[in-house]
């Protein structure tokens, strides 16, 4: 690989958007002709199309994939003296929401080397108190659903996934988000579908709880002026509707350009000796919204890429038990162990699907030197 002065960023959004620009604007324009802004026919067929994609679901939009969640654990009734179950390696929102619907989250640790709820672990936590798990398919790849749902359905627990970073993911061909009782999905404009602002939706198979949350996101309003339930003001707009609804049949050939990226790391990177590399089986279709490897000297290497001008990221710096605002956990350094490993090992490499290949190769590159000088 020739070495150039070539600068990678780790995501550019400006490229995706250039090349759908013509698209995304005639979507735009559709909605200021039609003048139905908030939860207009837009929406509706955003919905539809989602809802499809997910092999026939109902699909609820809504204003963040965070709203998604909390909505989620109110159309199930959770609240004050309830517990749910969550990992602690995660964006905060997975965590915060639980409190938020007046529950208390609890951790179940990731699994050795994964950064995934640990099934063998879930079901010691559980408690008569527990009315919801709620385990995150974490950047682009997905949890042990199956392990998971099958001990939440054992113990008639609902169960809530948090498909933020897993939309197209899938398990034995079936897509996340339609294992449990309620998918919820961020389309963040960073998100492998995203939206040119917040953005969300909710996935079920359950046209009650399909209902409920189409009450729950309009202030809990059943009819106009009138409230059968304390809701809150969490609606998509038609706007981004209209953007995803664009950008929605370009979704499997971004996340097949993620995938090649990945591929390219994966074999270009397999004899870096202080690396580990994300696992991929052959029962998960992963999306690899972020590529995620493991270091014991990370913070080296990200100062060295930094002088490199490689872009970078650390997902996440610090674990959700040990976050101030979850301080309630009562937990502290050392009881979720697997999860502070992480957080000491994660980065993450470019792989935005417009990511060009002379910019690959700068990545590996640089990781390169950085092994050759430890060597």
């Amino acid at each position: 690989m020739r070495r150039t002065s070539l600068t990678v960023p780790f995501f550019d959004l400006s490229r995706q958007c250039a090349e759908i620009r013509s698209e995304t604007l005639g979507a735009i324009e559709g909605v200021l002709d039609d003048q139905a802004f908030v939860l207009g026919p837009g929406v509706a067929r955003f919905e539809a199309a989602l809802g499809e994609h997910l092999g026939g679901v109902h699909a609820v939009g809504c204003n963040s994939g965070t709203d998604a969640l909390l909505l989620s654990l109110l159309a199930l009734g959770i609240g004050p003296g309830d517990e749910v179950i969550t990992t602690p390696f995660s964006f905060l929102a997975t965590a915060t929401v639980i409190p938020r619907a007046g529950a208390k989250p609890v951790f179940v640790d990731l699994a050795p080397g994964t950064f995934h709820m640990n099934p063998d672990a879930l079901q010691a936590a559980i408690t008569p108190r527990t009315k919801a798990i709620l385990p995150v398919h974490l950047f682009g790849s997905a949890c042990d659903i199956e392990s998971i749902v099958l001990i939440a359905d054992h113990c008639s627990i609902p169960v809530v996934e948090d498909v933020a970073q897993a939309l197209g993911t899938k398990v034995r061909n079936r897509p996340t988000g339609t294992f449990g009782r309620l998918g919820c999905f961020s389309f963040y404009p960073t998100k492998n579908l995203g939206a040119f602002g917040d953005a969300g939706a909710i996935v079920t198979s359950d046209a009650r709880l399909e209902s409920r949350l189409r009450t729950l996101r309009v202030h809990g309003q059943t009819g106009r002026y009138h409230s059968d339930a304390p809701g809150m003001n969490s609606r998509l707009d038609s706007i981004q509707a209209a953007v995803l609804l664009a950008k929605l049949p370009h979704l499997a050939r971004w996340n097949e350009a993620r995938r090649r990226h990945a591929a390219f790391y994966r074999a270009a990177l397999a004899e870096i000796p202080f690396l580990s590399l994300p696992e991929e089986t052959s029962d998960i279709y992963a999306t690899y919204h972020q590529f995620v490897v493991r270091a014991e000297a990370r913070n080296a290497l990200a100062e060295h890429l930094n002088r490199r001008g490689i872009g970078h990221a650390v997902y996440y710096p610090e674990p959700l038990h040990l976050q101030p605002a979850l301080a309630a956990s009562g937990l502290r350094p050392g009881s979720m162990p697997e999860a502070e490993k992480a957080c000491r090992e994660v980065l993450a490499l470019p792989i935005f699907p417009e990511l060009r290949e002379s910019e690959r190769e700068e990545v590996v590159l640089a990781i390169r030197e950085f092994s050759a000088k430890r060597s």
